[in-house]
């Protein structure tokens, strides 16, 4: 156990957010410095640090979610913060890596209230970028000492591969009137969970956990992962644009494959049976059938069972979290930033 774990009263969740990006956005922005400077520029851009005319800027770099439950997680089985560096910089570099993948996918043109990379500078700068960030995060890593810069490599990559295939499954979804609740389930287990377990993972091995406890601390970032979608996919439906930056029902206008839909058009009553009937159109929904869907996926029981399914995946983090036996204070402030994630309101 470090003494610093064991003498400190643990933070509050958004205390842990701010101190993992104080320590993770020193690291990405030192290992970009090392990327050629021409794709150092978009990525740049993409991180806020200067405007498209590469004017300094001050733009949000991101939650730091990622790198926070790394750092943690090295602490918990009584490792120096210092050994998890490593793994929170690689996991943010490829969190921000798909990022810029997804908004080409996706064709969003804003991320974090600026414009995105390919929407400001061209599709082949957001490409790229991506690209490069994906391959410093292996580098960040084998830099690191053992096990981080051999284990972890592997570990990261089979990571990336997973976050991949389930990015491009929900792609395969989009051509799809219905798909199954498992379907969804194992799509968001590799786009959203396998980063978010990665993060646990790798940085309990930073801290030289024995094999075991790094799987409980896998499971935990597994179960938090897919906790986190839920939470993502009903605020796609019902969230606050306010608060989550998108207009209401939007993931609805796109006929979006979310779990809380899945699970309504897989209800056997008369309000799946008539979603999966405007969800069989192949153009948008307007603003009126994305309100009228919104209702049918609640009265389907989508919102009831996604809210529940997001409390129990949250439970069996828990769980995972006790059985890897960590220090105590980090294992409070884990389960603080777990409650904190999915029960965003952003």
């Amino acid at each position: 156990m470090t003494v610093i774990s064991s003498v400190r009263s643990a933070r509050c969740a958004w205390q842990l957010l701010r101190d993992a990006g104080a320590v993770t956005f020193a690291g990405v922005r030192e290992a970009v410095e090392t990327l050629p400077q021409e794709i150092r520029h978009p990525v740049g851009v993409h991180f806020g640090w200067w405007d498209e005319a590469g004017d300094p800027a001050t733009g949000n770099s991101g939650k730091a979610v990622r790198p926070a439950l790394a750092l943690l997680a090295c602490e918990a089985v009584g490792g120096e913060q210092a050994a998890g560096a490593p793994a929170a910089v690689a996991v943010e570099l490829v969190h921000n890596a798909s990022l810029l993948h997804d908004d080409i996918i996706d064709g969003d043109r804003m991320r974090r209230g600026r414009p995105a990379v390919w929407a400001a500078l061209g599709v082949p700068a957001g490409i790229l970028a991506g690209d490069a960030l994906f391959f410093l995060a292996c580098q960040v890593l084998l830099a690191a000492p053992a096990p981080l810069g051999t284990q972890g490599v592997s570990q990261l990559t089979a990571a990336v591969q997973a976050l991949i295939g389930g990015e491009y499954v929900d792609t395969l979804f989009e051509k799809r009137s219905v798909v199954s609740v498992k379907e969804c389930a194992v799509m968001t287990a590799g786009k959203t969970g396998a980063l978010m377990a990665a993060a646990c993972g790798l940085g309990a091995l930073a801290g030289g956990a024995a094999e075991a406890r790094v799987e409980h601390l896998r499971a935990f970032g597994a179960h938090l992962g897919a906790a986190f979608q839920l939470v993502d996919d009903l605020l796609g439906i019902w969230g606050d644009p306010r608060h989550t930056g998108k207009p209401v029902g939007s993931d609805l206008v796109f006929r979006k494959k979310s779990l809380p839909v899945a699970y309504a058009c897989a209800a056997d009553n008369a309000a799946g049976r008539e979603l999966v009937r405007l969800y069989g159109r192949h153009d948008r929904l307007t603003a009126e059938e994305s309100e009228r869907a919104a209702h049918l996926v609640e009265k389907a029981g989508g919102r009831a069972w996604a809210t529940s399914e997001a409390r129990r995946h949250v439970r069996t983090a828990v769980e995972r979290l006790s059985a890897a036996h960590p220090v105590p204070v980090v294992a409070a402030e884990l389960t603080a930033l777990a409650q904190l994630i999915t029960e965003r309101q952003c």
